[in-house]
Formats: structure tokens, sequence, C-alpha cells
């Protein structure tokens, strides 16, 4: 297979889309995908699909794809270091789901979306363990998937309000990336909960990612809690994104010479109420 950088040069230019998964439009007041590209065009490039095979994909997803929207597709259930995890019945939906979708790549969190054995709806979702040791594994789950799908595989950095492990996370995912020999997509409200967890300045181990691999940039919005003294930011997808993810993005950007998409996410809120947050992205991804 040629090498990344070979295979970069193939992946189109998707812009600025957002993302939807099972169901979200039928949450009261959620966003319409196709709403939005009639209303917006310039807002609703693609449409990133978040598929759990047992689901599958719901009317919207398939209608958005029949018209022929540009689309990704954002897997919610398999850990990718977890070779137990690509059984063939998997393997073949998965497939099934990208010949319906025709995505551009597929992507997703590089985490534990389940622990134990994969059961609908789990949806557990952690960080990886960020040690070198758990480098190689994933690594190998990124080429395994690609290689089974003919597809671009990139790995996200995911949420959470503790990390286990001495690296920092940009420094695990540049060493992923260099073992699968893969793009990366970095989500800045992932990254600033990290960050902050962690007590590091908001751009700590920026050097250490090869930002000319990053493809894909997600932004979304959160909110502040506190259990029992303990504060955490929830990665809620709401209609206000913190100042640490916007500095996150700016210095993305800044960076990121290969950017092809940018993901607002935001599926379960109106129109009107994430217009803001569209623009701003705009502006500064111009």
């Amino acid at each position: 297979m040629p090498a990344f950088a070979e295979r970069l040069a193939a992946l189109p230019r998707l812009g600025l889309g957002v993302s939807t998964e099972y169901g979200a439009r039928r949450s009261d007041g959620a966003l319409d995908p196709a709403a939005l590209r009639r209303e917006h065009p310039e807002f609703a490039g693609f449409l990133e699909v978040g598929v759990e095979i047992d689901k599958g994909l719901d009317a919207d997803a398939r209608a958005w794809a029949s018209a022929g929207g540009p689309t990704t597709y954002h897997f919610l259930d398999v850990n990718l270091d977890d070779e137990a995890d690509f059984d063939l019945a998997w393997l073949d939906a998965v497939r099934d789901a990208a010949a319906a979708l025709r995505p551009a790549w597929l992507c997703g969190d590089a985490g534990l979306w389940h622990f134990g054995a994969r059961d609908r709806g789990q949806m557990l979702l952690l960080p990886p363990v960020l040690e070198p040791e758990a480098i190689g594994p994933m690594a190998a789950g990124i080429v395994r998937l690609r290689a089974a799908t003919g597809r671009e595989v990139l790995p996200e950095n995911p949420p959470g309000a503790a990390f286990v492990g001495r690296l920092h996370l940009l420094e695990f995912f540049a060493g992923v990336a260099e073992q699968a020999d893969t793009g990366v997509l970095v989500d800045c409200a992932h990254l600033a909960m990290f960050q902050r967890a962690r007590g590091h300045a908001i751009l700590d181990g920026f050097d250490a990612l090869p930002w000319d691999r990053v493809v894909e940039l997600h932004i979304a919005g959160g909110s502040w809690h506190d259990a029992s003294g303990y504060a955490f930011v929830e990665d809620d997808h709401g209609p206000v994104v913190l100042d640490e993810t916007w500095a996150i993005f700016e210095a993305a950007v800044a960076r990121a010479s290969n950017l092809r998409a940018v993901v607002v996410e935001c599926e379960r809120n109106p129109i009107a109420a994430v217009l803001p947050i569209f623009e701003r992205v705009a502006a500064i991804w111009s």
C-alpha cells in the first residue's frame, strides 16, 4: 500500500460539516442536517454519521447519502486495540454501511467503546491507557480496519475526566499515527479536557504531534459540572464552546497544513442556537 503521504493526495477537501448519529434528529429541537444544507449550505458540506452497527443507519443518514451528500463514517462500537472486535460479521456490516454512505474516510474515538464483550448500546468510551505499550495494538487495529474496508481510518482523541498513563495525549497519538502510517482526527474539545485534567497549559504538547497528518478537526460545546467537589467538563455538544476549545482550534487550524474537514458537533440543538459556532469556525478556517 502506498505511504500515507501519497494516499493523502486522494482525500477530498470536504470543508465544514455537521455530525449526526442514529435517531439524533428525532430529539426535541434537534438540528435537521438536510435543513441546514438547504438554508446554510456553506455550513453543511458533509455529514459525519456516527454508526453503531447493531443500530445501523437511520432514515436521515440514508436520505442524505442517497441524495449524493458527502459523508464520513464515525464508528461508535469498536475498540481498535482489541483483535476480537474485528469479527467477520461486524466487518461485513461495516462494509455494507460504508457502501450505503460512500464515506470519504472512516474515523472515530480511539479508546474503549465497551468493556468486555461488545454489547448493543454499551457506549462506554474511555480514553486509551497513555503508555508506549498501548500504541502498537491500536495502530494494528487501524491498519486492520483500513485493509478490511479499503478506506482511510483516522483515530480521534477521546474525551475523559481522568486519564491514565505517562504520555501526553498528543504524544500518544503521534506514536499511533507513525506506527499505523495514518492521518489523525483531533477533537479540540476533547483535547481541552485532557489539558485541564492534567494541569497543562492549553497548548502544551503541541510540538509532539505531526500536524501535517491532521486531516480532520472537531469542535463542540461543553458545560461545567461538579461531583462532590470534583469539577469537570461534560462533552455535551451544546451551543456554548468553551474558550479553551476555541484557543486549541485556532492553534490547530494554523498548524494543520493538510486539513480537509472540520465538524461542528451539535446534533441535538436548534440551527439558530449553533449558527454562531459555524460562523466563527468558518471565519477562523478561511
